[in-house]
């Protein structure tokens, strides 16, 4: 089968990779790549966080006494998937253990993905399947890449993100790649996060109390909000944690970034299936998470 798939509906289409079962490409009804194309300061679109979502203190996975190489966000980003539906709507694309995973992560695993085009929204739906006989430590987040400014020319300032419920809750940063003991004061006022590249001069910022279930990126601030162009609204289902992240100094493109787990706190140096974050799934079951990317 084709290393692409493309899917078409109402106002939108999305291009799906085989390798990492990647989003790769996101336009609008007027034909407009919304989604960043892997340019020089960041070489991915979307890739999915699987079975860590950041690092692990020494970039190590500890099971049953002994250790594993794993390296920051896993393995999933990196691995060629399979095909399993193709469709002019939607595809379904998996992901089981081999002995390449198991030799970093020594668990039975089938992790499918399925993208689906419904009217302006693209949805993207992940199954963490327990193919093994013990319990399956995990976790998965996504990590799409959205152009910033949506719209060239505009002020990156003029863009702002918008959550559906109050976030009064202190947010999370990161010192090399691992979790801060400390939380930090949510630069949220009210449900509205004015856009800066300096918010990211800390690297990400973690919400790992996240109210909301949706928010949106749009222009809405400034002389810009005269031409806001279009706007990404994003909802998910199953994920408990929030990231929002664009390269320290500055880059054009934000990540918005729904999650099961985060990076190791600085502290932890635990088993893996004791780590802080992780889903725990029984032999035999699967752990449903969702989001969805609707294009106005």
């Amino acid at each position: 089968m084709s290393d692409s798939h493309t899917l078409r509906g109402d106002g939108i289409a999305a291009t799906i990779l085989v390798q990492g079962a990647e989003l790769s490409s996101l336009r609008n009804a007027g034909g407009r790549e919304l989604l960043w194309q892997a340019g020089p300061q960041w070489p991915r679109h979307a890739p999915i966080l699987f079975p860590i979502v950041g690092r692990l203190k020494n970039d190590t996975l500890r099971h049953n006494g002994k250790t594993y190489p794993m390296t920051q966000h896993g393995f999933a980003r990196d691995r060629r998937f399979a095909w399993i539906e193709q469709g002019p709507r939607s595809c379904k694309l998996a992901l089981s253990d081999d002995a390449e995973t198991r030799a970093r992560y020594p668990f039975a695993f089938r992790l499918e993905v399925t993208y689906s085009i419904d009217g302006p929204d693209l949805e993207v739906v992940f199954e963490v399947i327990n193919t093994g006989a013990e319990m399956l430590p995990a976790a998965l987040g996504g990590h799409p890449a959205f152009n910033w400014p949506l719209v060239p020319g505009l002020p990156k300032e003029a863009y702002t993100l918008t959550f559906d419920k109050t976030e009064p809750a202190p947010i999370r940063r990161l010192k090399d790649g691992l979790m801060r003991r400390q939380p930090e004061p949510n630069p949220v006022e009210g449900r509205t996060l004015a856009l800066t590249e300096e918010l990211f001069d800390d690297d990400a910022m973690i919400f790992d109390q996240v109210a909301s279930t949706s928010i949106r990126f749009a222009a809405t601030l400034g002389p810009a909000a005269a031409t806001l162009g279009p706007e990404i609204e994003i909802s998910w289902r199953g994920f408990r944690e929030l990231g929002i992240w664009s390269k320290v100094g500055g880059a054009p493109f934000l990540c918005i970034e729904p999650c099961h787990g985060f990076a190791s706190p600085a502290e932890f140096d635990g088993e893996f299936a004791d780590k802080p974050g992780v889903m725990h799934i029984v032999p035999g079951a699967r752990q449903s998470l969702s989001y969805r990317i609707r294009v106005a």
